[in-house]
């Protein structure tokens, strides 16, 4: 994989600057269509066999939790965020917006890590990006964590698992948990207690249904 500057370069490239439909406030390079993305980041690469570019578009879990931080700021202000599979960065960009202390952003797909550089900077916030499997890593959350995110993480059933296990270890280790998910295959209902839902337009390139009612989860 090329270097950072190069990845970046990759990004503003092959996606477009626009604001995202639930949450306006904030802007993400994004594509309108997977397969097509799909193909220019592999010959943007020169590489086959990439991820699929989740960093390309704002997904429904995404969004609806961007929208629930920005509406309820208490929930986050002040407190040390990590965002789980980032992919776009949109809800760590929502975190520093609503006023966390700090926000770190994780995923394991680099170009995800470079897009989430490019859209922080153009919310002109800041996001530290780490590349890595934060799910395997039990030193992880780190001490201190207040607040752990992530959305669109269940529809697979090892990731999902892996999901709950990191939520499970964050909430024994004192952090609040949130996730955002319309309620896919393999999400955990029975651990989770609804707090608010959405409905998120604008998704028939990506679902089955172009408006998805989105709801925010904690542990019970």
């Amino acid at each position: 994989m090329t270097g950072a500057a190069e990845q970046q370069q990759i990004i503003l490239a092959t996606a477009t600057l626009a604001p995202v439909t639930q949450v306006p406030e904030i802007r993400l390079y994004q594509a309108s269509e997977p397969i097509s993305m799909w193909q220019k980041t592999e010959r943007a690469t020169g590489r086959t066999g990439l991820d699929p570019p989740f960093w390309a578009f704002a997904w429904a879990g995404g969004q609806a939790l961007a929208r629930y931080l920005l509406d309820h700021p208490e929930a986050v202000a002040g407190r040390r965020v990590i965002d789980v599979a980032s992919g776009s960065g949109l809800v760590a960009i929502a975190a520093v917006k609503a006023g966390a202390a700090t926000v770190t952003a994780y995923d394991i797909d680099p170009l995800a890590a470079a897009a989430i550089a490019v859209n922080a900077e153009a919310n002109g916030v800041a996001v530290p990006a780490v590349c890595a499997d934060v799910l395997s890593d039990h030193d992880l959350p780190a001490p201190g964590t207040d607040l752990v995110l992530v959305a669109d993480a269940f529809y697979e059933q090892d990731l999902a698992a892996q999901v709950l296990e990191f939520l499970d270890r964050s909430h024994a280790r004192g952090a609040a948990v949130l996730a955002g998910d319309f309620g896919r295959r393999y999400l955990p209902r029975a651990r989770l207690v609804p707090l608010a839902s959405y409905d998120v337009p604008g998704l028939a390139a990506l679902e089955d249904r172009d408006v998805k009612r989105t709801t925010i989860w904690t542990l019970r």
